[in-house]
């Protein structure tokens, strides 16, 4: 018998790439309308990364002691119902004020939750339950962690914020504390998880540091969900300059397993040449595809035009979460013949 219920996808990252996802995402994980409401297609766990030390996320870190707020802040105010109130709460900055001037009201919000619940991840699941958002959040790990990088040229590299900034191609990195534990309630997600997500975002600062969370890469790997990576549209001065799809898949795959990655995501709309010229002043041009690289990677290349119409090149949130849907119905499928075929060889 078929199952009907919800798909479960588990999307992994942090920044704009992943808040913009589960922007899109969000309609399928809220019921439907009318006198007869059906229940929604999705349930969406975000896991995100907790590793920003600059801004007002940073400042509360040194302050308190606490995991940096910015992503979760941006998750919790992507899948709240009310997006457009809460956006303007949560992403409202002070312009002055004895230590409040630059800091978020939803940093503020979420540091006061961890201050009264005694812990960042408790807290981010009542502000959640607060919020009524459409899903669940965790960070990726409740260790107070530190991003470390090691550059082409040598040099060692401490802190999401000066990594980001740096000029020489980044080789490997690293988490301090060393394989730090993961949330419980993640690693059980990603068990039942039909669609696993990475991206898009931030390469070297979003995606793959949950990867160096000890146990997610194996856990992923173990589940019978598909794993599938959305591609950055643009290179990202700093870090992926000259960047393909195929480099930005095997950073990945180097810093998690080989068998981590399914499906890769690319898009396929061309950019206008005035937006172009715009960002290249920014060293910062397309990545290119690299379809006869991914193909001996021996992954699955889904091509969509995933690009937003507006001035900034960004992932369209509906284009890229109707990809996801698709993904993650191929994912029940072949979780259900998995399990399956599980059972029939234990009978």
């Amino acid at each position: 018998m078929p199952d009907k219920s919800a798909l479960r996808i588990v999307a992994i990252g942090g920044g704009t790439g992943l808040s913009t996802l589960l922007k899109g995402l969000k309609k399928y994980a809220l019921p439907t309308g009318g006198p007869k409401p059906r229940p929604p297609v999705a349930e969406i766990t975000a896991v995100v990364t907790v590793t920003d030390d600059g801004g007002s996320s940073g400042r509360l870190r040194r302050v308190f002691d606490i995991l940096p707020p910015g992503d979760i802040r941006n998750c919790l105010v992507a899948l709240s119902e009310d997006e457009a109130m809460l956006a303007r709460l949560f992403q409202y900055r002070f312009p002055d004020g004895s230590g409040l001037k630059g800091h978020s009201f939803g940093n503020l919000f979420l540091a006061a939750l961890t201050n009264i619940t005694g812990d960042f991840a408790h807290a981010v699941s009542f502000a959640s339950e607060i919020l009524a958002i459409a899903g669940r959040i965790h960070p990726s790990t409740a260790a107070n962690v530190v991003l470390e990088a090691t550059l082409e040229n040598g040099e060692k590299v401490i802190g999401e914020t000066r990594i980001s900034r740096s000029k020489v191609r980044i080789k490997s990195l690293a988490l301090s504390p060393h394989k730090p534990k993961p949330i419980e309630d993640t690693l059980r997600a990603i068990e039942q998880a039909d669609l696993i997500t990475l991206g898009p975002g931030s390469l070297f600062t979003s995606v793959i540091p949950n990867l160096l969370v000890d146990g997610i890469p194996e856990a992923i790997a173990k589940s019978n969900a598909l794993t599938a990576y959305f591609t950055n549209l643009m290179w990202q001065p700093g870090e992926t300059e000259h960047f393909s799809a195929a480099d930005h898949l095997q950073a990945i795959l180097d810093h998690s397993r080989q068998d981590l990655v399914d499906y890769i995501v690319v898009n396929t709309k061309n950019m206008s040449p005035e937006v172009l010229d715009r960002y290249a002043t920014q060293r910062a041009l397309p990545v290119d595809s690299d379809f006869d690289r991914l193909k001996k990677m021996r992954v699955s290349v889904v091509s969509e035009i995933l690009l937003a119409e507006t001035e900034k090149i960004r992932h369209d949130p509906d284009r890229a979460a109707d990809v996801a849907i698709k993904l993650a119905r191929l994912g029940r499928r072949r979780r259900l013949i998995r399990e399956t075929r599980s059972d029939s060889g234990s009978m």
